[in-house]
């Protein structure tokens, strides 16, 4: 009777290890991020083709200092708002400005960044603001973006700006390179996305449209408890150095 004693006894210890063991060793929850591959300087591939940026930057220190894994994907834009409902995707994570038609469709996490648009043309060019507001020159932007909507918005409806001379692209770099072969005279897009766009190429800024546009998250409407765990990470983020390091290495201010 004794040795069936011992034996329960070790039998049940090995059994309590191994649930203690596996509630230890418990996977880390995944979600999928998607990202615009080509939005410099919040999220993009680079030479290595990795996901990089601000944005990504910023997900990955999240979700490390959270508790979580994260994998990043690249996706068309104005594809990725489906690609969310889908369930394809967990969150979208790459300088989404916050409208109310967006909203009506996901839900938003706390503003993490706020922007304006700027607009680009040749450096031989005399196109000037007023000129763009005036409807007076092409434009070209990226489809389904915040410039896109704006300039819709405000240029095409009233009728300023007639509807063929807004050409939209599948990411901005094609429009860029547009415009370098003249076939649009302007482009607007984010700020610090032109910044970079326009750098070491024979282009100027010629005027900024003070938007006041707000980042943030996009998570399904359903998604309460993901929101608020991005929050919190978003918190701790802004609060800590790594928030100002980032900034200072992607050169945002």
């Amino acid at each position: 009777m004794k040795k069936y004693g011992v034996v329960v006894l070790l039998t049940l210890l090995v059994l309590m290890l191994g649930i203690v063991n596996g509630v230890g060793a418990q996977e880390k929850k995944t979600y999928i991020v998607g990202i615009d591959g080509d939005y410099y300087p919040f999220s993009y591939i680079d030479e290595n083709g990795n996901p990089a940026g601000f944005d990504v930057e910023s997900i990955k220190w999240i979700a490390q200092e959270m508790g979580f894994e994260v994998k990043i994907v690249p996706i068309a834009w104005d594809g990725i708002i489906p690609s969310l409902l889908a369930k394809k995707i967990d969150m979208i994570y790459s300088g989404m400005t916050v409208t109310e038609e967006r909203k009506e469709k996901v839900d938003f996490t706390d503003v993490y960044w706020v922007v304006n648009q700027a607009v680009a043309t040749k450096e031989e060019a005399n196109w000037t603001l007023d000129d763009f507001l005036a409807g007076k020159c092409s434009i070209g932007t990226q489809r389904g973006c915040s410039a896109a909507m704006w300039i819709e918005d405000n240029l095409v409806k009233p009728g300023i700006l007639p509807e063929d001379k807004l050409k939209l692209y599948d990411n901005f770099p094609l429009a860029v390179t547009d415009l370098l072969n003249g076939r649009v005279e302007t482009v607007i897009m984010d700020e610090p996305v032109i910044a970079k766009a326009i750098a070491g190429k024979p282009l100027k800024t010629i005027g900024v449209i003070s938007t006041g546009e707000e980042y943030a998250i996009a998570v399904r409407k359903e998604d309460t408890e993901l929101k608020a765990l991005l929050n919190e990470g978003l918190k701790r983020l802004m609060s800590s150095p790594y928030w100002e390091e980032l900034i200072k290495k992607y050169e945002m201010k």
